[in-house]
């Protein structure tokens, strides 16, 4: 049987199964089937005597016969009860579900291979829905694969022993010749990788653990070195052939803004990240920057000056925000900043009225109006540049690349590109997802700023945090607290926002609280966050919507109300919405008494660190990378299949040093020896939108 044949072929399959293959897992061939790959094993190459067993031990086999069966209980709790021995003790086997089954398909006295995981009850040890087979030549006897499914595919008995039963038979049916190696020979011989057949058979049905090690490393090692051949070839073509605007100049509206109007001094990390931006526009190459910067790490002073370098060398700068109140933020911030300079700054946002939305067309197209602030309405088509040299895009991750896409068509040459995050991202993603950008970090925070005080506070100990609440509004500041919900949910004990405005109304009745949340009319949701951030409300009661910058200094205490519903990544931003000024800001996380593991190591997390970067790799270990932000617009060519970007960082440095190095010898793998790699390259990103030259 070719590799390539469609799995409907493949025996055991046939065209219902393949149909939930193809749909639920994207499997259409023998090939793809072998290259789904199982998710953990479980030891098959020991059996166990009952006696054995303890609270501790997981799955288990052991062999024995079943001598009896006998049915118990009525209606739902109707049951199946199996001795079974294994010649020395007992032990019971009980079934739910399939009972006719279980009596049709099952003899006594005849040996079988019982294997679960033993449950405890009443002091005796017992198997819940064990599996139960014959010894045969064809059962694995090594480590057992498991593999994902969706419940779907369990409804049609397609469970992962259904699925690991097919890998088996297409091992058993295919030429394992028809399997094509996908890296050259002298990478398989320089880190000792087997062969891809081989490594395939280890992955899924390994004799032991070296063996298992060998097919994973060898694996991974292929996945990632892949994406990194992909983002750094796409990379180096575009530095080749990407056209900028030259900014040569650093002239008087720079140099009179950083020596006479700078607010404060800048740290040694903004002043290293203004240098490489410098560097990057200084020459006729275009800028493709990532900028991180923890929250208030002052990226946006960073960007001001980038867009008064483009000013000095006549082109106009423009920053887009994700939302019209931190679009509004900008704006005002940086208008009062470059007052002394006589520059205009213009907003356009969705609010903006046709009049004014008129005169800043004008000043646009006529290059008077030099710097624009807006949101998403800057995509639209009739708002067009005379000389548009540098484009900002913060929180990058709440557009889409087409949005983005939309301001190149706005200049024949595309402008100098600089994005913005401040949700710190693992180096690991950073690899993966901007790969092809260049990246900066600012890495400290302002002199001055105190660090702010988080603390997990359980329901029970609400008197005392009313309290405190009661006594930071008394001495003049403000409080946020968010909810998860807005309505009361019948399914969640969670608390909910509008029941949790109600009941600070009546708490606080001598303070104003207002309201926010993302089913509002636009006009009253900025009418609400006016009245915070300009002091006339002691509290905002809210949803994650201002979970991105709204910059209030005096506000100093966060609260976040089922903090466990939240992750790390959450959390911190939420929490960087105070401390903004200069008195102590506190981070209460109120959580119930009883919570899980993994959300107690979240919270510990959180009280324990301030730091965006530490609080972004704990999150990826204890989450995952999932479905990582922002992988379809980078243009990845392919989703992860066997690597795990939160544990195989060492394994992606390696490969993506393998890649660079192989580059610098062979730009475009033209070479005898790396013809496979370009031919699989291409196949893997045929399907694959081009984006990088839009960041």
């Amino acid at each position: 049987m070719q590799i390539t044949a469609p799995i409907k072929y493949l025996p055991g399959v046939g065209p219902k199964r393949s149909d939930i293959l193809e749909k639920e897992l994207d499997i259409h061939t023998v090939y793809d089937l072998i290259r789904y790959f199982p998710y953990k094993y479980i030891d098959r190459s020991k059996f166990y005597m009952i006696r054995e067993l303890e609270s501790a031990t997981a799955y288990v086999q052991i062999r024995g016969m079943i001598l009896g069966f006998r049915p118990m209980g009525e209606g739902k709790g109707k049951r199946l009860v199996a001795t079974f021995t294994d010649g020395k003790d007992t032990i019971e086997l009980i079934f739910f579900k399939g009972l006719n089954y279980i009596l049709d398909s099952y003899q006594l006295n005849t040996e079988y291979i019982v294997f679960g995981k033993p449950s405890l009850f009443n002091g005796k040890f017992s198997f819940v829905h064990p599996e139960i087979e014959k010894p045969s030549a064809d059962r694995i006897t090594g480590f057992m694969p498991l593999y994902h499914t969706t419940e779907k595919m369990k409804n049609h008995f397609l469970n992962s022993k259904a699925v690991q039963k097919l890998v088996y038979m297409a091992f058993k049916n295919i030429d394992r010749n028809s399997i094509k190696e996908t890296l050259p020979a002298y990478i398989l011989s320089k880190y000792g990788f087997p062969d891809i057949a081989t490594s395939l058979l280890q992955v899924h049905f390994p004799q032991n653990v070296a063996e298992m090690d060998k097919g994973r490393a060898r694996l991974k090692f292929e996945e990632l070195f892949y994406i990194q051949l992909a983002i750094l070839k796409q990379a180096n073509q575009f530095r080749s052939k990407a056209m900028g605007h030259p900014f040569p100049t650093v002239g008087h509206y720079f140099n009179t803004f950083y020596k006479e109007c700078l607010p404060f001094d800048l740290t040694d990390a903004q002043k290293r990240v203004l240098r490489e931006i410098r560097n990057d526009v200084r020459g006729p190459g275009q800028m493709n920057r990532l900028l991180q910067g923890d929250v208030g790490s002052g990226k946006t002073i960073v960007a001001l000056l980038s867009m008064l370098l483009a000013i000095d060398n006549d082109y106009q700068a423009c920053i887009v925000a994700p939302t019209e109140i931190l679009a509004t933020q900008h704006y005002e911030s940086m208008s009062k900043m470059i007052a002394p300079l006589g520059l205009e700054v213009g907003l356009l946002t969705g609010s903006t009225r046709t009049k004014e939305r008129a005169r800043i067309a004008d000043g646009l197209t006529s290059g008077s109006l030099k710097i624009l602030v807006g949101t998403h309405a800057v995509f639209e088509d009739n708002v067009q540049f005379n000389r548009l040299g540098l484009v900002i895009i913060d929180e990058q991750h709440r557009f889409g690349v087409a949005q983005r896409a939309k301001l190149w068509g706005k200049n024949i040459r595309p402008p100098h590109v600089l994005v913005m995050t401040a949700t710190p991202i693992p180096r690991t993603l950073a690899m993966t997802l901007y790969g092809d950008l260049d990246v900066s970090v600012i890495d400290q925070l302002p002199p001055g700023r105190k660090e702010i005080q988080t603390e997990h506070i359980f329901d029970e100990k609400r008197p005392a945090l009313n309290n405190f609440l009661r006594k930071q509004m008394t001495l003049g500041r403000q409080v946020y607290v968010v909810y998860p919900l807005i309505k009361e949910s019948e399914k969640t004990d969670m608390r909910d926002l509008e029941n949790g405005f109600e009941a600070m109304k009546n708490i606080f009745s001598d303070f104003t609280v207002c309201m926010v949340h993302g089913k509002m009319k636009p006009t009253e949701k900025e009418a609400q966050m006016r009245e915070f951030i300009e002091g006339r409300a002691n509290m905002l009661v809210s949803t994650t919507v201002i979970e991105v910058g709204v910059n209030v200094p005096n506000a100093t205490v966060m609260v976040i109300e089922n903090a466990e519903r939240f992750g790390l990544s959450q959390l911190h931003q939420l929490r960087g919405r105070v401390g903004r000024g200069g008195d102590q800001s506190y981070c209460l996380l109120i959580t119930k008494y009883n919570i899980g593991v993994d959300t107690r190591k979240r919270i510990d997390i959180m009280t324990q660190t301030s730091n965006g970067f530490e609080i972004a790799e704990a999150d990826l270990r204890l989450r995952g990378p999932g479905d990582m932000e922002g992988t379809l617009q980078s243009g990845l060519p392919f989703n992860l299949r066997i690597a795990d970007l939160s544990r195989d960082g060492q394994m992606l440095g390696l490969a993506r040093d393998e890649a660079s190095a192989l580059l610098d010898k062979d730009p475009m793998l033209s070479t005898t020896e790396n013809r496979l790699l370009l031919e699989n390259l291409q196949q893997m990103t045929k399907n694959v939108v081009n984006w990088s030259f839009i960041s």
